[in-house]
């Protein structure tokens, strides 16, 4: 299978370029420059994978479905609501229910069950199997890769010469878009994640994907049990040539760096929507001092009462 690269990740945007947002970017003293994909439709960067693999691969009367942890379920209910296919979304049960709601919000059919993501794209993997519907991954599809991947192409031409992206990483799917945008040349990659979703960090020390734990306050779209097959060797390319670092953040810098954005821009994000930032904020990631860091927000779909928590 051809993997990912620049010119498929430009082909995706042209085809999907009408049906997403261009998102802001913005900048603010002493952090750098934000990337708002939180404010992407649905309420993530996922949308832009979701609308890709429906717009390429099209889905027939049996329609459409996804496992997702809440993020990618929303991406792939609003697409299909949005090309007029329907939609079956399997969410586990450490699901935000702010993401149940929007998913339901676009009339989609939702299915809860199973403690983690696994159990959730096991039984949507069945589902598919008795009904004929187009399955769409929410990390390990080249189609869903490239489609992220066109976040990495918007946001160079916003704001060239970044010298570091640090993005949040849960499957693999958004680091690897970025990664296949900028695989001969660009910004080093910080590749970040939660202490307790170390997915990628220790498929990197093993030299491949390997079972990692779940767990902490942004399991719930971060939590992927491995990383994607088809990501890792861009990822692993780049890690390999010095182009790429991984990073992980306790859950308490997690929570204020959600707390901070709030406080001095009025951003709502959700903890994995968070992580990227928590890592300059922590000082696990220490910016060289010529350093022009962009940060992606990735996700905003949130309860807003849970910044008080």
């Amino acid at each position: 299978m051809t993997l990912p690269n620049r010119d498929s990740v430009s082909a995706a945007h042209r085809l999907i370029e009408g049906d997403i947002r261009r998102t802001p970017v913005m900048s603010l003293p002493g952090l750098g420059v934000l990337k708002l994909e939180h404010t992407q439709l649905s309420g993530s960067f996922k949308a832009r994978g979701a609308f890709h693999c429906l717009r390429a691969a099209g889905a027939g009367a049996a329609g459409v479905i996804a496992a997702s942890g809440g993020n990618h379920g929303a991406a792939v209910a609003a697409a299909a609501q949005s090309l007029g296919v329907t939609a079956e979304i399997f969410v586990p049960a450490i699901s935000a229910q702010a993401k149940q709601a929007l998913i339901r919000s676009f009339g989609a059919r939702l299915v809860v069950g199973g403690a983690a993501y696994d159990e959730a794209r096991e039984a949507a993997e069945r589902r598919a199997a008795e009904t004929g519907a187009l399955t769409i991954h929410a990390y390990d599809q080249p189609e869903v890769i490239a489609g992220q991947g066109t976040a990495a192409r918007e946001w160079e031409e916003q704001s060239p010469g970044l010298s570091h992206l640090l993005i949040a990483v849960g499957g693999g799917g958004l680091i690897g878009g970025f990664a296949a945008w900028h695989a001969e040349s660009g910004p080093t990659l910080i590749a970040v994640e939660p202490e307790g979703c170390p997915t990628l960090a220790e498929a990197l020390q093993a030299g491949r994907p390997v079972p990692a734990p779940v767990g902490g306050v942004a399991a719930d779209s971060l939590g992927a049990r491995q990383v994607g097959a088809l990501m890792f060797p861009l990822v692993a390319r780049l890690h390999a040539a010095g182009r790429l670092q991984s990073i992980l953040v306790p859950d308490a810098a997690i929570r204020e760096a959600q707390r901070r954005l709030w406080a001095e821009a009025r951003l709502l994000v959700e903890p994995g929507g968070a992580s990227a930032l928590a890592a300059l904020l922590s000082g696990r990631w220490m910016p060289p001092e010529d350093a022009r860091p962009g940060i992606l927000l990735c996700g905003g779909n949130t309860d807003p009462a849970s910044l008080a928590a």
